[in-house]
């Protein structure tokens, strides 16, 4: 059913809608394609070959950064969130990483609930990490790979 592979440039306005269709404080155009070009790693779930949804990450030595996730409303809760995350914890381990590192935001209960699932752990509190209309506090979490 679903179809797990790197985002490629001409995917990146299909991505980028989702982006704005589900993040309460979306990153910009500009930061969301600059991502792409600087090198860091991009996944795409796909159902019949249309973008559902999609996930960043960096690597940094042997850390990987998961900087954003997000699933079409319509699609979530129907596994591709699993099956990206599934493959960014496989894709981290597989290029040497020994630890897996996020933030989300402390009002966002089913992200928190969806990465504990994972067995991410909460490390910290960034308090009002989050700026803008919409001001939140960051938990940081962590899971050993």
């Amino acid at each position: 059913m679903f179809k797990i592979s790197l985002m490629d440039h001409l995917d990146l306005e299909d991505a980028y809608k989702i982006e704005l269709e589900t993040n309460p404080s979306p990153w910009s155009k500009d930061n969301f394609f600059s991502s792409f070009e600087v090198g860091h790693k991009s996944l795409v779930c796909k159902c019949n070959d249309v973008i559902i949804g999609f996930l960043i990450f960096s690597l940094i030595k042997k850390e990987s950064h998961l900087l954003n996730i997000a699933v079409q409303k319509k699609w979530q809760k129907k596994g591709a969130g699993k099956i990206l995350m599934d493959v960014f914890i496989k894709q981290s381990k597989a290029m040497g990483a020994k630890k897996a590192f996020l933030e989300v935001r402390s009002k966002n209960r089913i992200a928190i609930n969806f990465y504990n699932k994972f067995n991410f752990l909460k490390d910290a509190v960034r308090t009002n990490y989050y700026t803008g209309s919409n001001t939140d506090d960051a938990i940081l979490m962590s899971l050993d790979l």
